[in-house]
């Protein structure tokens, strides 16, 4: 999944597609059924962990591994200038929908087939935490 974000965001652009159009890659059935989405999703903090600091950071400063090889800086989840301006139901919009979908950064992945709405409204709370601000 980091992999095919960091192809659609990264700072080379690339006329070449590796699979045709509607290709959708096959996954077998038996390596689905080993991953139990749950076991990182019992805290907001572990769903956090597992799904945002690849790109925004440990503690949500924007620097993660991935982040020196984005177009557009992940969003620092700690700074509430920016966050306070922005309701929770914004937030929760751009994880689910991601951020091309809400007129904000297209590398931001769309999560609504990966986590539950639950799941995301923790992490919306998480990052009110994380910003120490309250929402719009």
């Amino acid at each position: 999944m980091v992999f095919a974000v960091l192809l659609g965001c990264s700072p080379e652009s690339s006329t070449q597609q590796t699979k045709p159009p509607g290709t959708a890659l096959s996954i077998p059935k038996k390596h689905l059924s080993a991953v139990d989405v749950s076991l990182v999703s019992k805290t907001p903090r572990q769903a956090y962990q597992w799904y945002c600091t690849q790109c925004h950071g440990l503690k949500g400063h924007g620097d993660g591994v991935n982040a020196p090889h984005l177009v557009v800086p992940p969003r620092d989840h700690t700074k509430a200038a920016y966050l306070e301006t922005r309701s929770n139901q914004q937030l929760f919009e751009a994880i689910k929908l991601g951020g091309l979908a809400v007129g904000r950064a297209p590398c931001m992945p769309a999560w609504e087939h990966t986590l539950d709405d639950k799941t995301i409204w923790s992490l919306v709370g998480y990052i009110r935490d994380l910003c120490n601000c309250e929402a719009l």
